[in-house]
């Protein structure tokens, strides 16, 4: 399976956006701190630069990106709305967004979790209003699952989409998606005017 090894708060920076939206609180880099880069970007440079954040935020890769964009301008509504939301039911950001992974880039693909009772490895999984995703039994026992339970538990803010049974390492999704549920920094129009030339 590929996937990107780039450093996190390099990435983050070029991007320009906060590591916190990657589920990395504390990652900071000290390269560069004048700050070297062009300050007048290209209209290109601008519309590429969304993309490259979408890819970033979420963990695809451009074949994976661009079937979504493909798959979105068939939709009905609007292509760079439908694209987010594509990527945003990803099992992996689900996951993510209930709290039972510190970033979307893990626990996914080593079989931890179920969608409706049954296991689910892909990542790239689209969950639908109604699925129930749980963390397997043989899991709950682990560290990393069993201090997610309990009154030393994190918090965890939940989108309108999701809820979470507070006792039990279980998520479901309520309803898909809306653009307001989605708290990434992302002007998707411009991405659209890139694929569109």
């Amino acid at each position: 399976m590929a996937k990107n090894t780039q450093p996190i708060a390099k990435r983050c920076r070029a991007l320009g956006i906060s590591p916190a939206v990657m589920g990395y609180g504390k990652k900071t880099t000290n390269r560069n701190p004048g700050g070297q880069m062009r300050k007048k970007k290209s209209e290109y440079a601008t519309q590429l630069n969304e993309k490259q954040k979408v890819k970033f935020v979420y963990g695809i890769l451009e074949n994976q990106f661009h079937t979504y964009y493909e798959k979105a301008s068939r939709m009905p509504g609007q292509t760079g709305v439908n694209l987010l939301v594509l990527v945003e039911r990803r099992l992996d950001n689900v996951v993510y967004r209930l709290g039972f992974a510190k970033t979307r880039r893990q626990l996914v693909s080593h079989n931890h979790f179920t969608v409706n009772g049954k296991r689910v490895n892909i990542p790239s999984y689209q969950v639908k209003a109604g699925d129930v995703i749980e963390v397997i039994e043989s899991s709950r026992s682990s560290v990393k699952f069993s201090k997610l339970l309990g009154e030393e538990a994190p918090v965890v803010l939940l989108p309108s989409w999701l809820e979470r049974d507070k006792n039990a390492l279980k998520g479901t999704v309520t309803k898909l998606p809306v653009r307001e549920d989605i708290d990434v920094p992302i002007a998707e129009h411009l991405i659209v005017e890139l694929y569109s030339k």
